[in-house]
């Protein structure tokens, strides 16, 4: 059976639907997820959550999923059409062994894929590269076949609501002011969490694309690529509205739009969210990635909490969280991580979070964004090239003088500013991120640093 090894990636399993993930291969992946499951755990009878998206490939795809846990004697929950925070919290609240969501994130109309989780007590542990994928991934290819009694199924139903009301109980919105918000999902997940979770708040939520539909016809649910968020930008304008909100694909990331329109960094929300929960609980460790850590770092610092900064990549930021015993942890990417949840995202709760800090102080978005930002960023750049390490230690000779860190490719920094490139895991690309406390340095250094990169030959591949 044809199993092309490419779709086991960092953090999931994605495929092209029927080319690489297709009716026959689905059901042996799915049985070599389980025995990685009853490795683990050293049983046979485990219980494991299961969950989709909106993909239109989805009614052919789950109910062979389904069958090949049950085959190999696991007890299924089955939630439904859920976002994948959801089925997080369905695998936490449940208190089940283990989870699989069918999904591929915000990837185009023809993926599939799966992602993978284990509770461990009250922490949930993401199945990636470096937890147990690559152990999948052989399962996978030597054809593990489980034949087991005690399979069954069962159905859980409300657990959207169950959700809702477990993130009210630490964000309570009763002085919640009426706020007038504007949310684009791009037809995809989040709309199963957003629709019910305004209709429990005061205001008014104006809907854009909220039609579950998986060939995304208005744009690709991607609130990474900027160029998805115009129309929400510029609706938030016209409606002289208080906020927009801007989910992915699968509903695990949030970016918010402020009143005036403007994209609110990743960096920023978590330094706005950092403060609030610092004021909440004094002294608590919060995690960022290594993409942008100026802003972060200084509200962190300035707030009496403490900073743990980690690699790219929602599942590493899981494992710190957890490892570290944050109490959240915000991604450049715009994904968010919370204690109460495993240390997975909860969009809900940001969102409220964000509601909660401005009902509470009055002021718009964009006053409050101005008032934690220590940095500018110059955005994400991508570049081709097959000679990324010769490039990367081309930059440290040339940047010798700066405060080196390998934690994820090369970050130097700088006093006013810094820069972080790294590699990807799956492409032969470079990515360039880079901040400054003044506008005017950042915009020279990327110039600087953009120079150097196309004079060593790296091509820029999109932004």
């Amino acid at each position: 059976m044809n199993i092309p090894g490419h779709i086991f990636k960092g953090y999931d399993i994605r495929g092209i639907v029927p080319d690489e993930l297709n009716e026959e291969n689905v059901y042996q992946i799915t049985q070599a997820i389980l025995h990685f499951f009853q490795t683990k755990l050293k049983r046979k009878a485990i219980r494991v959550v299961t969950g989709h998206d909106m993909r239109t490939t989805a009614p052919q795809l789950y109910p062979i999923l389904k069958k090949a846990l049950m085959d190999g004697g696991a007890q299924i929950v089955d939630v439904g059409l859920v976002s994948t925070p959801t089925h997080y919290f369905a695998v936490l609240h449940l208190k089940a062994d283990a989870g699989i969501q069918l999904t591929a994130s915000h990837n185009p109309p023809a993926y599939n894929g799966m992602k993978m989780v284990m509770r461990e007590g009250d922490k949930i542990t993401k199945i990636g590269m470096a937890t147990g994928i690559l152990e999948i991934k052989q399962f996978a290819a030597e054809g593990v076949i489980l034949s087991e009694s005690g399979g069954g199924e069962e159905k859980q139903e409300g657990i959207i609501e169950e959700e809702i009301e477990y993130a009210f109980s630490f964000v309570d919105p009763k002085n919640f002011k009426p706020l007038k918000v504007v949310a684009d999902p791009a037809n995809a997940m989040a709309i199963t969490y957003l629709g019910p979770l305004f209709e429990k708040l005061p205001g008014e939520l104006i809907k854009m694309n909220f039609e579950l539909d998986g060939t995304f016809p208005a744009h690709q649910p991607d609130p990474l690529v900027f160029e998805n968020l115009r129309d929400l930008q510029r609706r938030v304008v016209e409606e002289k509205a208080d906020l927009g909100l801007a989910p992915d694909g699968d509903g695990d990331r949030m970016f918010f739009i402020d009143e005036k329109g403007q994209v609110v960094t990743g960096a920023q929300s978590t330094a706005l969210v950092a403060r609030e929960l610092l004021h909440e609980y004094p002294g608590s460790t919060v995690i960022h990635d290594i993409r942008y850590t100026m802003t972060p770092r200084a509200i962190i610092e300035e707030n009496g909490g403490k900073v743990v900064m980690t690699k790219v990549g929602h599942a590493y930021i899981t494992k710190d969280l957890n490892t570290y015993n944050g109490i959240y942890g915000g991604e450049s990417s715009a994904h968010n991580f919370f204690k109460w949840t495993g240390g997975a995202e909860s969009q809900l709760l940001m969102v409220l979070l964000v509601m909660k800090i401005m009902s509470e102080s009055g002021k718009k978005l964009s006053e409050l964004v101005e008032e934690v930002r220590r940095s500018y960023e110059s955005g994400e750049y991508n570049y081709q090239t097959e000679k990324a390490g010769q490039i990367l230690n081309n930059l440290k000779s040339k940047y010798a003088d700066g405060e080196l860190s390998e934690l994820d490719g090369i970050a130097i920094t700088y006093p006013d500013w810094r820069f972080n490139v790294r590699t990807s895991n799956t492409e032969p690309l470079m990515r360039l991120n880079l901040e400054a406390k003044r506008e005017e340095v950042m915009k020279e250094k990327l110039k600087e640093l953009q120079t150097f990169l196309l004079a060593h030959g790296a091509k820029p591949h999109g932004h």
